[in-house]
């Protein structure tokens, strides 16, 4: 490919860098929102996500743009549809963390309410995934696009134990029903921001090997395991 092509894929590739930093932003006001009662940050969340909207078509308009132009091919074209996939699943994830906001809005009658302890833990580990997956991304580094394959097992193990406790919260005291159900919510948003992780380094595996792994995560995984390990 030409050298204007690469310029403007690395232009692209800063773009999507910016994006995430603002969509990681929304993710942490959406926690600090949800977990620590501060509610003033869900206006913050819904702000980021407009913008996020509005960079999400112009950096799709940017890459059909570059494709009408260079009609690039193997690697190339594979670089490009990787960008717009990442670029999609981080207007998803924004998406998501405006959900777990309005989530936060529903705990404001309940200042009682404990809110289990491993929900922060989650939001630590999805935002991680994903910034794993944009390195990846950015480094073309396979071993770590696996990696976050791994790590949702992490993210599934909490989600599991944040719903064990709030059924058990549920069950002993009833006035707790609907907060313990916006905190469910949030949780399975969480879940999905690790799953749109995953998409991201499949993607990534995709552009470095030409290899499309989608679905095949129950054989796969074991493959990961052993090229991961130490």
């Amino acid at each position: 490919m030409t050298s204007h092509f690469n310029r403007e894929y690395l232009l692209l590739q800063e773009r999507l860098l910016t994006l995430f930093g603002v969509v990681e932003q929304m993710i942490n006001d959406a926690t600090r929102a949800l977990c620590n009662r501060e509610t003033e940050r869900v206006a913050n969340v819904k702000a980021r996500d407009r913008r996020v909207n509005n960079e999400e078509v112009l950096i799709e308009e940017e890459c059909l743009k570059i494709l009408a132009l260079y009609q690039p091919a193997a690697a190339a074209l594979r670089q490009i549809t990787a960008i717009l996939k990442v670029n999609a699943d981080l207007e998803r994830i924004a998406d998501l963390a405006g959900n777990i906001a309005e989530r936060a809005i529903g705990l404001q009658d309940y200042p009682y309410f404990p809110v289990p302890d491993q929900l922060p833990m989650l939001a630590r580990e999805a935002t991680e995934m994903v910034r794993k997956a944009l390195n990846a991304f950015v480094d073309q580094n396979l071993k770590l696009a696996k990696q976050v394959i791994l790590d949702d097992v992490s993210v599934d193990r909490l989600k599991c134990e944040i719903i064990t406790d709030l059924k058990k919260i549920m069950v002993t005291d009833r006035d707790f029903v609907e907060p313990a159900l916006n905190c469910f919510s949030a949780s399975k948003h969480f879940e999905r921001i690790a799953d749109h992780a995953e998409n991201i380094a499949e993607d990534v595996i995709y552009m470095i090997s030409g290899e499309i792994i989608r679905h095949r995560h129950g054989r796969y995984s074991v493959e990961v395991d052993q090229d991961v390990a130490p």
